[in-house]
């Protein structure tokens, strides 16, 4: 139930990987039969990620993750404006990032940009006018919004935002971590309008330790990382060819069942939601109930620990989280719920629960059971418990 952190790889994604582990073997920038196989294997992935969201396939470039595909973004967009026009030092974000967004953002700002970060409604909803409030025409070089949250699942109204970049700013650029909103809802850059945007491959049931960035024809940006010119002289390096072929059939894969992704994820989440609300007193949903990503749903329950409730779930089996996964080894309070403004016994005993295509009816049934019981027990243990009505 922690689909958001990562999922199971495919077995048709596998297969497709492994020819590339044994017999194809070959660098891609050599020029023997070896090499152009696997430069050939490079190419047709990259059609079938340009594919997914609407991209041509020289827009692509194939980097370790979402986190370096941000910090490319972020980075490689907003060092670039500034060497143009020394003026453009301006970025604009939102303070329910990704921290993936947020540290290359405060690195920035060590470099002598200014950063605003802009606040969400309790419902981690952005309005649209205080984006368009914060641009600068002279200044703002880059605003990076994401699209869909990835602890309360919120889908912000990115077309809406890109617009107003572009209409207020002086060639602002708009960014978005679409990572966990890939293969879950539909993206389409060209609709979208955006210049950059960020996805993942082991959140759409490929291998980890492969991304992407969509990067739209003719913007330029610093590339971070120099060498051999791989990846349109963006992202230097030997590409993982395994990675790359198998985050390509993820996203054929995902492309094809888009509609049925999304319907079933919704029907499962919905349903999860409902039986949480109805079976466990004292609970609440955090975000939108329909503007959210159709595979989650994030819980506060009042009086309890969400991290002893991570503990006592998985003594029973179910994989949970309180948020991002990527930074849960510093142990802090969700920066998420706290611009949202929760207090802090309601961030501490938050929940999020997070589908998979994987995942069934009974599995949800299973979960909520034990869930209630674990609810229960902490109940009576908890210094919240006079509380937590």
């Amino acid at each position: 139930m922690d689909n958001a952190a990562s999922t199971p790889v495919l077995d048709e994604v596998i297969q497709e990987m492994i020819p590339y582990l044994k017999d194809h073997y070959g660098n891609p920038s050599s020029l023997h039969t070896l090499g152009r196989e696997a430069s050939h294997a490079i190419m047709n992935a990259r059609k079938r990620v340009g594919s997914l969201i609407g991209a041509n396939h020289r827009e692509i470039i194939f980097t370790s993750g979402g986190t370096e595909s941000d910090n490319i973004a972020i980075k490689g967009a907003a060092l670039y404006a500034r060497k143009q026009n020394p003026e453009k030092n301006h970025i604009i974000t939102s303070m329910i990032e990704h921290e993936a967004i947020l540290e290359p953002c405060r690195d920035l700002q060590k470099k002598g940009f200014d950063v605003t970060y802009l606040p969400v409604r309790n419902d981690a909803s952005l309005e649209p006018s205080v984006l368009e409030d914060a641009i600068s025409q002279k200044k703002t070089a880059l605003v990076s919004i994401m699209f869909a949250n990835n602890e309360v699942g919120t889908i912000q109204p990115i077309s809406q935002l890109a617009k107003i970049s572009h209409d207020k700013g002086r060639n602002t650029i708009f960014h978005t971590d679409a990572v966990q909103a890939i293969g879950k809802v539909p993206v389409n850059v060209k609709s979208l309008g955006v210049d950059l945007l960020s996805l993942s491959s082991h959140k759409i049931n490929g291998p980890k330790g492969i991304g992407a960035l969509y990067i739209r024809e003719g913007l330029k940006i610093d590339p971070l990382i120099h060498g051999g010119g791989q990846e349109f002289l963006m992202r230097s390096g030997t590409e993982n060819v395994h990675g790359v072929v198998g985050f390509g059939k993820a996203c054929e894969i995902a492309h094809q069942r888009s509609t049925e992704y999304q319907n079933k994820l919704t029907t499962l989440r919905n349903y999860l939601i409902d039986k949480v609300i109805d079976q466990i007193p004292y609970s609440r949903l955090n975000g939108v109930r329909d503007n959210r990503n159709p595979g989650n749903a994030h819980f506060t329950f009042f009086g309890v620990n969400g991290e002893d409730l991570i503990i006592k779930l998985d003594e029973h089996g179910i994989a949970a989280s309180t948020g991002s996964a990527c930074s849960v080894k510093r142990q802090r309070p969700s920066h998420v719920l706290k611009a949202m403004g929760f207090p802090y016994e309601e961030i501490t005993g938050s929940l999020r629960l997070t589908l998979g295509i994987q995942n069934t009816k009974s599995e949800i049934d299973q979960t909520v059971s034990i869930l209630s019981e674990v609810v229960k027990g902490l109940r009576l243990l908890s210094p919240f418990n006079s509380r937590h009505h």
